[in-house]
């Protein structure tokens, strides 16, 4: 009975007509992010954590959150029609899905995308629902050394499953620690690493330093490549709504895809990216016609894009019951929850519970919009990808510029953001991961309070996260975790010198 009438309280702040509309704009952005080849949604909102700073709390997340799924929506329409993928997370799709699309077969790849998507999504959230609170409660029990252990337990998760080295995902996190480690230190309030300035007392802000990161970076990558108009795969399009055929070869892969996707969804560092890959492989191992796939298998773009909308879900249980982001997109919404005075975690269902389900039972409503919106303005996104590159640009800059400023109204900000513009170009150049840093930015923070103040508790001893049972699993499985990977690393360095 807790559980409906906590929905309850979900649905009536998520149905107010303001919160509907902001639903809306933030899942029609979401898909217009997928749909443009390049931009992705961690730049996007990036640029729009300044508008969310004059909009209702519960309106701002709302929004924000549905920019994140939406975007998963977007990014196949490109992946099935052009053969580009909107967003990293659509990658995959490309490979059978714009081979349907070259064989006349659009319409179906695009309608069971955008089914698979909204089954994936919608179960995910209630997958949220059921988990978080529980998550929430057992939350309850952590003080300064759990909250230490979790930080470490979930750095150690996001460098091992990082897309490129480990090493340099290490290198990246600990620069993120240092970021967050400038401005007044928060237990003995003496000020660290400012410069001698005023205004980096307070810190870097999230805002100016995530606009750099993603949006001038961006920026920067892509004027180093040619701006030619892509050729636009123009087949007409037919037969949105997948065939009885369709679905019996769609429904095993979607159902495992939302199990796969909400599983890694959960997990820091893996999310849509792994979830759509790993969906692909269970469904080319498990099927009958392994050789189909590549050619315009429909259970490679059904299973796949299913995973991607359900990793959302999962990836929103850390963040709302644990205060942890797991990806790039929930380390920005962690910063809009803090911006605008949520702290996320074990106290959040209790203290703001028209926000922990107001964003909840928004996600079934977005999804609803999502299912609406994509197959009636699959033409629509089709001619949006023909704007060139010469004009979407300039205007990317001009919004990062706005978005820096408008953060705090300091020109301080604009500056931060063009210094981490060129971090993070140099970042891409060199290898290191814009994730880990933005991660490290965040959590390093409560990594070093958390150790801080246990220690102090405990007079300087170290047997503190030893003695409480929670600190000492989630140290001790962070430690197995490391050791792991060493061994591996050591034993196929061996076998190399073997042969």
């Amino acid at each position: 009975m807790e559980l409906f009438h906590d929905i309850y309280i979900g649905f009536s702040t998520a149905l107010l007509p303001s919160n509907l509309i902001y639903c809306f704009f933030g899942v029609l952005a979401g898909t217009l992010v997928g749909v443009l080849p390049g931009i992705g949604s961690p730049t996007v909102l990036a640029l729009l954590l300044p508008v969310t700073f004059h909009i209702p709390r519960e309106g701002a997340l709302i929004m924000t959150v549905g920019i994140y799924y939406g975007s998963q929506y977007g990014g196949s329409t490109t992946s099935i029609l052009v053969n580009i993928p909107g967003e990293a997370t659509s990658i995959v799709t490309c490979l059978d899905g714009h081979q349907m699309a070259r064989k006349g077969r659009a319409g179906s790849a695009l309608g069971i995308s955008a089914f698979g998507s909204f089954i994936g999504g919608t179960i995910s959230v209630i997958g949220l629902m059921l988990i978080g609170p529980v998550v929430a409660k057992f939350a309850l029990r952590f003080g300064p050394p759990e909250l230490f252990a979790l930080a470490f337990l979930a750095t150690v998760l996001l460098v091992l499953f990082a897309k490129g080295s480990k090493l340099k995902s290490f290198i990246s996190a600990l620069l993120g620690c240092f970021a967050g480690t400038i401005g007044l230190d928060y237990v003995s309030g003496i000020p660290r690493f400012n410069l001698g300035t005023a205004s980096l007392m307070k810190g870097m802000e999230l805002v100016p330093v995530a606009i750099g990161l993603f949006g001038m970076a961006e920026v920067l990558i892509n004027l180093e490549q040619k701006l030619a108009e892509r050729d636009i795969f123009t087949a007409v399009i037919r037969g949105l709504l997948p065939t009885r055929k369709d679905w019996k070869e769609s429904i095993l892969p979607i159902s495992r895809g939302t199990i796969i996707g909400f599983l890694l969804g959960l997990l820091p560092g893996a999310g849509a990216i792994m979830a759509s890959l790993s969906s692909y492989i269970v469904e080319k191992r498990l099927s009958r016609h392994p050789e189909r796939f590549g050619t315009g298998a429909i259970a490679g773009v059904a299973g796949p894009e299913t995973a991607n909308n359900a990793a959302t879900g999962g990836a929103m249980v850390p963040l709302l019951s644990l205060g942890l982001p797991t990806n790039a997109v929930t380390a920005l919404l962690l910063g809009a929850m803090l911006i605008h005075g949520i702290h996320p975690g074990p106290f959040l269902m209790k203290e703001h519970p028209e926000t922990f389900w107001g964003v909840i039972t928004s996600m079934y409503i977005g999804n609803i919009f999502l299912l609406i919106l994509n197959l009636p303005l699959i033409g629509i996104w089709v001619k949006i990808l023909k704007v060139p590159y010469r004009i979407l640009l300039p205007l990317i800059v001009l919004f990062c510029l706005l978005g820096a400023y408008s953060a705090g109204n300091d020109p301080y900000d604009v500056l931060i953001m063009v210094v981490f513009g060129a971090i993070g170009y140099l970042m891409r150049k060199t290898g290191l991961e814009i994730v880990p840093f933005i991660f490290a930015m965040i959590i390093g923070p409560l990594m070093e309070n958390g150790f801080r103040l246990a220690l102090l508790s405990s007079r300087g001893s170290f047997t503190i996260f030893f003695n409480h049972n929670i600190s000492a699993v989630l140290i001790g499985l962070g430690l197995t975790i490391i050791l792991i990977s060493i061994f591996q690393k050591w034993r196929s360095k061996k076998k190399g010198y073997d042969r």
